[in-house]
């Protein structure tokens, strides 16, 4: 099992600011857009150096999809940004209507995903947005797994023509990938190489998957851990290729089990390559308050389940 070794802890939702900042400077046809939460968004430091393309529309995420779309026309590209529950959720008939349906070039930037939200409760932990997103025609779904990912996917969708979906989130987690990553679209990640399970992860699960990998050596168990940043063009030949070779497969997600990575893999190994598939996520619940920490575990997305869903579908194989 290959080591990740890391020198800090930072929150992803940092790196889709940073990544934000960096095309501020470098591509003066991005522009930003927020609902009334710039600094939870870490969207400061664009606001302040480049306000005339700083737009506030307060708590008016509907407005705000549709001004996005509209400024499209006019060659700009828009970032757009707010909690991932208000993205989704709350504006998917604005996202539907005006966004996917006639591709237009919105970059819709989500943050305090999933259960990590934490105290803020059950009403903003959406965990749905990517199966709703992933549905919609032309939408790219990106889901990065550190702050380094973060910045460098948030830089990559702005060269990428079309509707994106990025998630990112609040904790802080390990920030193991590389500063100096070129981040490509649909093409998943093999951080380690083995022969007795696939796991992949995506988000805030990755790093968790790293640690189950690290408890599955110790018990002599090889697993390959695969990286999916990217669910919706999900990458099919880097997935059939491990499962191939280790016959089973397990996924890890911080969402429902319903309409997420686990999803889309499982319809793909039914229509190409029939094998046995455990999902690590949030089983048919909402989430609740807590502290990201507790909630990780009652909701068993950490490493502990990773290790048991590789014991069950290696029982399978």
């Amino acid at each position: 099992m290959k080591d990740f070794p890391y020198t800090e802890s930072k929150d992803t939702r940092s790196g889709f600011g940073a990544g934000l900042h960096e095309l501020g400077k470098t591509n003066p046809n991005v522009v930003a857009l927020c609902a009334d939460l710039t600094g939870s968004l870490k969207m400061d430091a664009f606001k302040k150096d480049f306000p005339e393309r700083f737009f506030q529309v307060g708590i008016a995420e509907a407005n705000m999809i549709g001004l996005a779309a509209g400024m499209t026309i006019g060659g700009k590209i828009p970032f757009t940004g707010t909690f991932a529950n208000f993205s989704t959720g709350r504006v998917y008939d604005q996202i539907r209507q005006s966004v996917a349906y006639s591709g237009k070039n919105v970059k819709i930037c989500a943050s305090h995903a999933g259960v990590t939200l934490g105290e803020d409760g059950a009403t903003h932990q959406i965990l749905e947005d990517l199966g709703m997103m992933k549905m919609l025609p032309h939408m790219t779904v990106i889901n990065p797994c550190d702050f380094n990912q973060t910045k460098a996917a948030t830089i990559a969708i702005a060269e990428y023509e079309g509707p994106v979906y990025l998630r990112f989130g609040r904790p802080v987690v390990p920030n193991f990938t590389p500063a100096d990553q070129k981040f490509e679209i649909g093409k998943a990640w093999v951080l380690n190489e083995g022969k007795d399970v696939s796991i992949f992860a995506t988000g805030h699960l990755v790093w968790k998957a790293v640690l189950a990998g690290k408890i599955l050596a110790e018990r002599g168990i090889d697993a390959e851990i695969i990286n999916i940043h990217t669910i919706k063009p999900l990458d099919e030949e880097a997935i059939l290729a491990s499962v191939a070779k280790t016959r089973c497969v397990v996924s890890a997600e911080e969402h429902q089990l319903n309409g997420g990575l686990g999803d889309s893999i499982a319809q793909l190994l039914a229509r190409k390559m029939p094998l046995p598939l455990e999902m690590v996520g949030v089983n048919d619940s909402f989430g609740e308050s807590g502290t990201p920490e507790q909630l990780m575990e009652k909701y068993r997305l950490n490493e502990g389940a990773i290790v048991e869903a590789v014991q069950k579908v290696m029982a399978r194989k």
